[in-house]
């Protein structure tokens, strides 16, 4: 089953000490980094140069409409209820309103083992949803896919999705390691992202680059039981909840 449409006001949040504790360890960083700061490539002569650029701060209501796309991080899998998803406990901690479409196996390339992949899934999406932030999330999907082919497959969902919700500002939540050390595939989609991203001035975050997942903490956060196959569980999906509000909390303008 699929997470789609579903809008989550904010529930009251649970409390998990020692997780939160390793988030308060990251925080302050993470207010004051921007996350893979994006770079604007641009023709120089007989090249290019990589320019680094910050995108705009974002501009957010009190209460903003979040729509959260992706896959089956986003879908809440291995959480005790997929309602415990970081992509809806995301809405308590950072007084949201979520609109949750995740489709789990799903990438740009990859479809789904409950839907088509990003660029057909977007194509489908109910343009009446008007959210204020849109945050697209993934996906370690497309890490056995050929590389050849995956950015044009970015570009045209990005495409869709900016003409189909034209007041939203969008955000790439790039994809998290399901194992340590990163996959080279993994790291790859990581850069083919945020290089995709700084060509449109979108804001990027990188789980991979800022070390959301670590061997300290992978334990804690990651389910490798048979049930969980290498996705958070509900105590992850908390963690990721609080990294992704404390992230965004950095580029919202002042």
């Amino acid at each position: 089953m699929r997470a789609f449409g579903h809008l989550l006001r904010r529930r009251r949040a649970w409390v998990l000490p020692a997780l939160a504790l390793a988030v308060a360890a990251v925080v302050g960083m993470s207010l004051w980094r921007p996350w893979a700061t994006p770079e604007a490539i641009v023709a120089a002569g007989d090249g290019a140069v990589v320019v680094p650029s910050n995108p705009a701060p974002l501009e957010l209501p009190d209460d903003p409409t979040v729509l959260i796309f992706g896959d089956s991080w986003t879908y809440g899998s291995a959480a005790s209820t997929p309602t415990l998803g970081y992509a809806y406990v995301v809405a308590d901690i950072a007084g949201w309103t979520t609109i949750v479409d995740g489709v789990r196996g799903s990438g740009y390339l990859k479809p789904g083992l409950d839907g088509p992949d990003f660029g057909t899934r977007i194509g489908a999406l109910d343009p009446s949803l008007d959210p204020d932030l849109i945050i697209v999330q993934g996906s370690i999907n497309d890490r056995r896919e050929p590389a050849a082919g995956y950015r044009a497959a970015v570009d045209a969902a990005w495409d869709a999705l900016a003409a189909k919700y034209p007041r939203a500002q969008i955000v790439i939540l790039g994809p998290a390691p399901q194992v340590l050390p990163v996959e080279a595939a993994t790291a790859r989609i990581d850069r083919d992202l945020q290089s995709a991203a700084a060509a449109r001035g979108w804001w990027y975050l990188s789980p991979v680059q800022d070390d959301w997942i670590t061997p300290e903490n992978y334990a804690a956060v990651i389910d490798t039981s048979e049930l969980g196959h290498d996705h958070p569980s509900t105590a992850g999906h908390r963690y990721l909840a609080e990294r992704l509000a404390a992230a965004v909390a950095g580029l919202v303008s002042r």
